[in-house]
């Protein structure tokens, strides 16, 4: 490793705490103590780096007031700085961070409103995507059903919680006011979506969860099947497929990874 290498990782992680001796020496201080003007610049990346935080966790943050979610948000960036330049993909591990963060034990929902929020974030940020044509699905011989792969929109993604963290993250995702939220009433399956411009979140079946979930983490067809089966034995696979591409969640499909039929 290059010397000018070890000292860009070590100002990097002087930024975010000791800057150790090497660091301040290699700053010019110029009429303003090298320590000082490590200090500004450690503010300046603090802040932005915690106001793109709050873009991302809107709802997060009007669950636990500003203030706190600014002290959570700086311990966050200091344990997990950015590894790279685009604040667009910053923030994935923060609903993660936020189950073992000791202060916020008393919502032990607050982690999953995040991953929620997460989820709503990167469907916006999803690449564009065209549906497949049902006809190439039609297309596939029986016998190979079982070993295709639907490739579904990346915009899609799945995640269940203990709480009714949808019902949670609607009635905190703007300033219109507060909503009453039972969070005890039960878990949920959910799915992220773009309709449009939009993200969507809806609850779906326990069984139609597994079987999309388990399509879109790459099982083949037989596989997501049995897992929808094991769940609601007398579940229409035929419709569950069909409601897919209608949806127009299905993008691509192949019988191993990479390879088209």
């Amino acid at each position: 490793m290059s010397a000018l290498r070890e000292l860009q990782l070590a100002f990097r992680d002087g930024l975010l705490g000791d800057p150790g001796d090497a660091v301040l020496r290699a700053i010019a201080g110029d009429g303003l103590e090298p320590a000082a003007r490590l200090q500004i610049y450690r503010h300046h990346v603090l802040t932005t780096l915690g106001a793109a935080l709050a873009g991302v966790f809107p709802a997060v943050r009007r669950l636990v007031d500003p203030r706190f979610f600014a002290y959570a948000a700086d311990a966050f960036v200091r344990a997990h700085p950015p590894s790279g330049a685009c604040l667009g993909e910053y923030g994935a591990d923060f609903g993660a961070f936020l189950d073992d963060f000791p202060p916020c034990r008393p919502l032990p929902y607050l982690g999953d409103v995040a991953r929620l929020e997460w989820a709503v974030h990167a469907a916006l940020r999803a690449p564009d995507t065209r549906p497949l044509d049902p006809e190439r699905l039609a297309a596939v011989a029986p016998d190979d059903l079982a070993q295709l792969r639907l490739r579904l929109d990346p915009c899609a993604s799945f995640l269940t919680s203990a709480w009714p963290v949808d019902r949670v993250w609607e009635a905190n995702r703007d300033a219109s006011g507060a909503v009453e939220v039972d969070v005890g009433s039960g878990s949920v399956h959910l799915e992220v979506c773009l309709r449009g411009d939009e993200a969507v979140v809806r609850r779906l079946d326990p069984a139609i969860f597994a079987f999309r979930r388990a399509l879109a983490g790459g099982e083949p067809l037989g596989a997501a099947a049995e897992r929808a089966l094991a769940l609601d034995p007398a579940l229409d696979l035929t419709l569950a497929i069909r409601q897919l591409l209608d949806e127009e969640i299905v993008i691509d499909l192949a019988r191993e990874r990479g390879a088209e039929p």
